[in-house]
C-alpha cells in the first residue's frame, strides 16, 4: 500500500468548512443532503457530526451548479443528477476551469492597469 505524501489534503471536511468552500449556509449544506440521495455525508458514532469527504464535495460542487448558478429547483436539479451524472461532472468541471482562467485575467488586467 502506498503512503500519501500530499500532506495538503484532507481525508475529511467539516460541514462549517464545507460551507466556506462552497459559499452557502450550514443549513443549506443540512436541506441539500435530505434532498439529495447521493449526498450522504459520514457521521461520528455516537454523535451527529457530520465529516464529508471528497467524493461528497464533488457531489456538492454539482449541486451547486445546478441550482445556484445554474437556477435549477432542487427537484429538478435531484431529477438532473439522477439521468446524467457524467454530463453534469463534465459541466461543472469546464466552469471550475472557467472561472480559474477568468480570476487570472482579471488578476493580470490589474496588474496592467497599474503599469499604465
Amino acid at each position: 500500500m502506498a503512503l500519501n505524501t500530499d500532506k495538503n489534503i484532507k481525508r475529511y471536511y467539516s460541514i462549517s468548512e464545507v460551507s466556506k468552500m462552497l459559499g452557502v449556509s450550514e443549513t443549506t449544506l443540512r436541506y441539500w443532503e435530505t434532498q439529495m440521495p447521493q449526498l450522504n455525508p459520514k457521521t461520528r458514532p455516537g454523535s451527529k457530526v457530520r465529516q464529508y469527504e471528497e467524493k461528497d464535495l464533488e457531489v456538492l460542487r454539482n449541486i451547486y451548479n445546478l441550482v445556484k448558478v445554474r437556477g435549477f429547483r432542487i427537484s429538478a436539479a435531484r431529477k438532473y443528477l439522477n439521468e446524467n451524472r457524467q454530463g453534469v461532472e463534465k459541466k461543472a468541471d469546464i466552469l471550475n476551469m472557467l472561472i480559474s482562467v477568468r480570476d487570472e485575467l482579471q488578476l493580470l488586467k490589474s496588474q496592467l492597469d497599474t503599469l499604465v
